[in-house]
């Protein structure tokens, strides 16, 4: 019997399907995390935007944020970083040097085939812990999931988020000073 002295419990974080696959991306990601930083001195962010840049070569920053998906101000510091340890080549445009096209080079080339393979081993070993069967329709789910995500995105009503400008927010959990909800993990 439930106690009036007692506030109702609410539902839990742990049966949601995002804040469940938040939270293996998590705990599976920190695997290619400390690969990346530990072993190849890149951050996870770093890497996507090489496995991008392997794939898509002579992409502007807006398409690597878009194919990344990254915000344009992440992508940017990480094309930075790249750049800086020569990772990276920034090119102009012939004809305009507004537009700025980004590919690999020789290094960046050589730590993507070596380390590929090992987040590749790394996503191999998550998929162990099902059957063959269950792995083939884990993955219909997850592109039928991501189908489904794209159109509740473009059927959505709701504004876009307001990070950084809390104050104009009415509701209790804006006035009490809540940090904004993080950005989608990288």
């Amino acid at each position: 019997m439930h106690d009036a002295s007692e506030p109702a419990r609410r539902p839990a974080l742990d049966g949601l399907l995002l804040f469940r696959l938040h939270r293996l991306f998590s705990v599976g990601g920190s695997l290619v995390t400390r690969l990346c930083e530990g072993r190849f001195g890149i951050t996870r962010r770093e890497w996507r935007v090489i496995a991008v840049l392997a794939g898509r070569p002579d992409l502007g920053s807006t398409q690597l944020a878009q194919h990344a998906s990254l915000d344009a101000a992440r992508t940017s510091r990480a094309i930075g970083s790249l750049v800086a340890k020569a990772l990276v080549l920034r090119s102009h445009a012939a004809g305009d040097r507004r537009q700025v096209k980004l590919r690999l080079t020789p290094a960046g080339d050589a730590l993507y085939e070596e380390l590929f393979p090992l987040v590749e081993g790394i996503n191999a070993q998550l998929l162990e812990a099902l059957a063959p069967g269950e792995a083939q329709r884990f993955d219909q789910a997850i592109a039928r999931l991501q189908a489904r995500a794209g159109q509740l995105v473009a059927a959505s009503t709701l504004p876009k988020a307001n990070r950084g400008r809390r104050a104009g927010l009415s509701s209790p959990a804006g006035a009490a000073g809540r940090r904004s909800p993080r950005p989608a993990p990288d």
